[in-house]
């Protein structure tokens, strides 16, 4: 190692302990001089420090830098086990944060020095964070963490378990790709929760709304509905407007799905949604334009942060629908695609959505799989449209009209864009 690069390690490993010293010495600004182990200076020594003994390692091997990671490792909890005896705590964060920069100075020349600035950080944003996240755990709910390990576990447990190979004759059943589309639906569940729970579930029926629609636009118009029906017409508007930009939404995260799942559907796929988008969008505008109240038409659509029934359930789903869709696609071509489709898209649009995005370019062509998808959307928008009627007609007429004209939309997008 030359000198200039040595320079500039040792610099990055006094950096380190700089920033972090410079967090722990904001944080106790306040205390009285002397009355602390380790401030701005001392942060900054031990990521010198520790930068120093890794270059020794260079020229003497590994045992020096051992010794003295162990030496100053007894020093410096001496001195914070001292100091927390005087205060009465009981938090050993600083000690920790002490070896972290003393071992982030030594990797600082010995190690990547990108990862190195990055882990530094890293723990300063942690360090940083303290009174967020102590807030953060004492508002979270059993149901949340429960939620949480679920999904780890779906995703880092089970996932890494199944093979990933076609078991079934047909040669569509794969159980790695088909239990990730199931991660990913709980993730975009697990999502839409945290993101209403981090924001306040009242912060306008606007967010309410697009997060609902993450998880499900049948939900959020379900609710809006019911709201719509115990309201006396005063609210119909912004109700209305809650549902259309759950709409606008979800064509939109279903096109997302889509073009991730499979990118040769982003060319055909595109234009009937985005015409279709741009009728939701004019109909949101009028909406707004007539509402005049807030209300937070969402606020009750969170209560389970994961429900896992429904999850494991749209799982189930969409491995019927994955062999059903390749069976009728290799026997009947085209028409049986959009016969299951069509069926399928009354009770939910992901798992055609995820099926045929799967097959285009493989089993049917990349047209095909749009019709199948645009199908299976204009199927659940008619279910979403029955669901308005829950808030009666006065309420329910516009949103019918909505739903037709953005069909008509997307027929009209694909029958002249479409290739």
């Amino acid at each position: 190692m030359d000198t200039a690069v040595l320079f500039e390690r040792l610099a990055l490993a006094l950096a380190i302990g700089l920033l972090v010293g410079l967090e722990r010495g904001w944080r106790e600004r306040d205390a009285v001089d002397g009355s602390r182990t380790a401030g701005i200076r001392t942060f900054a020594l031990i990521g010198l420090l520790g930068g120093i003994w890794g270059a020794v390692t260079v020229p003497f091997g590994p045992w020096p830098l051992a010794a003295a990671s162990l030496a100053f490792a007894g020093a410096f909890t001496l001195f914070e086990w001292r100091e927390a005896s005087a205060k009465g705590e009981f938090s050993v964060t600083g000690t920790i944060a002490g070896f972290v920069v003393f071992a982030l100075g030594a990797f600082a020349v010995l190690g990547n020095p990108t990862v190195a600035a990055g882990v530094g950080v890293a723990t300063v944003g942690l360090l940083a964070a303290r009174s967020p996240l102590h807030e953060f755990l004492k508002n979270l709910t059993w149901p949340e963490l429960r939620s949480a390990i679920l999904l780890l576990a779906m995703t880092f447990v089970a996932l890494p378990l199944l093979p990933d190979r076609t078991i079934d004759p047909w040669d569509a059943f794969n159980p790695h790709e088909l239990w990730l589309l199931t991660v990913l639906i709980a993730a975009i569940s697990f999502a839409g929760y945290v993101a209403v729970r981090l924001i306040g579930e009242r912060r306008g029926l606007m967010l309410a709304s697009i997060a609902g629609a993450i998880v499900s636009s049948t939900t959020v118009t379900l609710n809006n509905s019911r709201l719509a029906a115990q309201s006396d017409g005063a609210l119909h508007a912004l109700l209305s407007l809650g549902i259309v930009i759950a709409w606008l939404t979800s064509l939109v995260r279903m096109t997302a799905i889509a073009v991730s799942v499979n990118s040769l559907l982003a060319q055909p796929l595109t234009l009937p949604i985005l015409a279709a988008v741009l009728v939701l969008a004019v109909i949101a505008i009028f909406f707004s334009i007539s509402s005049t109240k807030e209300h937070d038409g969402g606020a009750h659509m969170f209560q389970n942060p994961l429900d896992l029934k429904f999850v494991l359930g749209l799982g189930a789903l969409i491995a019927v629908i994955v062999v059903a869709a390749k069976i009728a696609s290799d026997r009947f071509g085209q028409a049986g695609l959009l016969t299951v489709a069509g069926i399928t898209g009354f009770a939910d649009v992901d798992p055609v959505t995820l099926s045929t995005a799967r097959l285009a370019g493989v089993s049917v062509t990349p047209q095909h799989a749009t019709e199948a998808i645009l199908l299976a959307a204009a199927a659940n928008m008619l279910t979403k449209v029955a669901a308005t009627w829950l808030g009666g007609w006065r309420f329910a007429l516009p949103l019918t009209v909505a739903g037709v004209l953005t069909i008509a939309a997307g027929a009209a997008g694909l029958f002249f864009f479409g290739t």
